[in-house]
């Protein structure tokens, strides 16, 4: 790890820095791992493409495939400042952090109980994944599927079907919706 001493204008620019504080910057590569930022108001770094590190878990609160599904090489950013990575010397960014959470909306307008509308979108040996709004994904477990036992959730539902649910859990912390398509549909067999 280098210290103060080895790359002083960094090390000051990054200490400078406050949690919360919003930087803007151009996006400078993106890599597996993250996307590299280069801050307008910060130095160059001596081995990263940009001083600034956006993680893939800040990048959206949205599920996406890729990195390059929300922000491409040379787009302007703003973010907000995470934490000083010493051991890196890179500032630890997040672009999510500047924009509302969905599921925190949601949660607002939906309470437990209500009757909801949405998507087959994937299928896991414990249940069916359901989008009931834009961004929005809830687990339908297994036992929820029908009011008979269900093997696997492909006996039930498809992927791409249209379902009726009903919302049995909210946990805004882990941000995680539990879904019941028996009680949406008392008619189901």
């Amino acid at each position: 790890m280098d210290g103060p001493s080895e790359h002083p204008e960094l090390w000051a620019f990054l200490e400078s820095l406050h949690c919360g504080e919003i930087l803007a910057g151009t996006v400078a590569a993106i890599e597996r791992f993250g996307v590299f930022v280069g801050l307008d108001d910060g130095p160059d770094h001596f081995v990263f493409p940009g001083v600034g590190l956006i993680t893939i878990p800040e990048l959206s609160w949205r599920r996406f495939e890729a990195a390059s599904d929300i922000v491409e090489v040379g787009q302007r950013v703003s973010c907000e400042f995470l934490q000083f990575d010493a051991w890196n010397l890179e500032a630890r960014l997040s672009l999510r952090a500047t924009q509302p959470d969905p599921f925190q909306a949601f949660a607002d307008r939906n309470p437990v109980g209500e009757k909801l509308h949405g998507q087959v979108t994937k299928l896991v040996p414990f249940g069916a994944f359901v989008q009931v709004a834009d961004g929005i994904e809830g687990l339908v477990h297994l036992r929820e599927l029908a009011w008979t036992p269900v093997e696997a959730p492909s006996d039930v539902v498809q992927v791409g079907d249209e379902v009726t649910v009903v919302s049995t859990e909210i946990d805004r912390e882990r941000r995680r919706l539990a879904l019941s398509r028996r009680q949406g549909s008392p008619d189901l067999q």
